[in-house]
């Protein structure tokens, strides 16, 4: 079961990074392969140009295809999601999350911009057909603290909150059968005749 992590913020480090890396810790402790996608390492001018062409973009569309659930992480600027990750959004396809299970992440300065999860990202994410979006996580800066090392801390609130939802998106993996294949059937209600 692949999972794919989609980096949406323009930094190299960043709080919404370092909390896309913590869930996908505690994806890959529960067994489940991660792959990872920064949208600030495809080439820019093909993304501005919308150029679903180039290598770089045409392999991240492929990463997406490939995947059986995606876990989206973005700064929130100004009460909405990145830029960066909206137009790598609009490069998709119309049905590019069809049957997959969608995780979002956010984090920004203060609680204040909180509903840019449920107001903003999620109705593109919805737009682009997924199976189920699973209830988002925000995170606000006093949530993800900087180390005197320079690195993120993820608070143990949070910690606790993205445990619950690493568990919840295996938990519906395992329940969600690939597309083409067949649910188990107890043997106890097998019927054959002769």
């Amino acid at each position: 079961m692949s999972i794919l992590l989609i980096a949406g913020s323009p930094s190299e480090r960043s709080r919404s990074a370092a909390l896309l890396e913590a869930v996908g810790q505690r994806l890959s402790g529960r067994g489940l392969a991660v792959e990872r996608l920064r949208i600030r390492d495809l080439s820019p001018q093909a993304l501005l140009l919308a150029d679903v062409a180039h290598r770089s973009v045409s392999q991240a569309i492929d990463q997406v295809d490939r995947a059986r659930a995606i876990v989206v992480g973005t700064p929130v600027y100004k009460a909405a999601y990145s830029g960066f990750l909206k137009v790598f959004l609009d490069l998709l396809p119309q049905s590019a999350l069809k049957g997959k299970l969608v995780l979002p992440l956010a984090t920004g300065g203060s609680p204040h911009h909180m509903l840019a999860l449920d107001y903003a990202l999620r109705p593109v994410l919805q737009s682009l057909g997924p199976r189920h979006i699973l209830p988002g996580i925000y995170a606000s800066d006093a949530q993800i603290t900087v180390t005197p090392e320079g690195a993120y801390h993820v608070g143990d609130e949070i910690g606790v909150r993205l445990d619950d939802a690493a568990s919840s998106l295996r938990s519906a993996l395992e329940r969600t059968a690939p597309a083409g294949s067949f649910e188990p059937i107890d043997f106890a209600r097998v019927r054959c005749s002769v």
